[in-house]
């Protein structure tokens, strides 16, 4: 039997906390959906295409990993795909009280399960925000996410500030 779980989430953009969640679930799973929320009523700093792009290209060495964009219910998303299991990464305590009421509505309206991860503690403080707001405010971002997503981030938020 397969194995498949789902790893939602923004990623906008992806950061090393994101990749240690997704690269221990590669290893505890058969099969890992990084499934990136595309919300019209938000406005990301990076386009959905382009979230994917990074991902992809970050997890190239994870065969058994694969992303894909989702609007609407995660359990819908489950379903359609076959996955029974909602893989989180858990930062602080704070992250605990949202994400189990998250974990039992889906659990109740999908029958989805949800497994939590901690983080590992160097990148308990990671958040894709906090990351774009001190780059945005010009201090070090180095070790929060890979090479070619920092450069994306600095590309982006250059375009951003000639926009503004």
């Amino acid at each position: 039997m397969t194995i498949r779980v789902v790893c939602p989430g923004s990623f906008d953009p992806i950061t090393m906390g994101h990749l240690d969640i997704i690269h221990r679930a590669a290893r505890s799973f058969d099969e890992v959906v990084v499934a990136v929320v595309d919300n019209p009523n938000k406005r990301p700093l990076f386009p959905i295409e382009e979230r994917l792009d990074l991902i992809e290209g970050e997890t190239a060495d994870l065969p058994n990993v694969r992303a894909e964009r989702f609007r609407g219910l995660l359990v819908d998303f489950c379903r359609d795909r076959d996955i029974g299991i909602i893989c989180k990464g858990l930062r602080a305590v704070s992250d605990f009280e949202y994400e189990l009421q998250m974990a039992q509505m889906n659990q109740r309206i999908g029958g989805v399960e949800t497994v939590f991860m901690s983080t590992s503690p160097e990148h308990s403080y990671l958040s894709s925000s906090l990351v774009k707001e001190v780059a945005r405010l010009g201090g070090s971002i180095d070790g929060t996410m890979p090479d070619r997503v920092e450069m994306a981030l600095r590309t982006r938020l250059a375009e951003t500030s000639d926009e503004g």
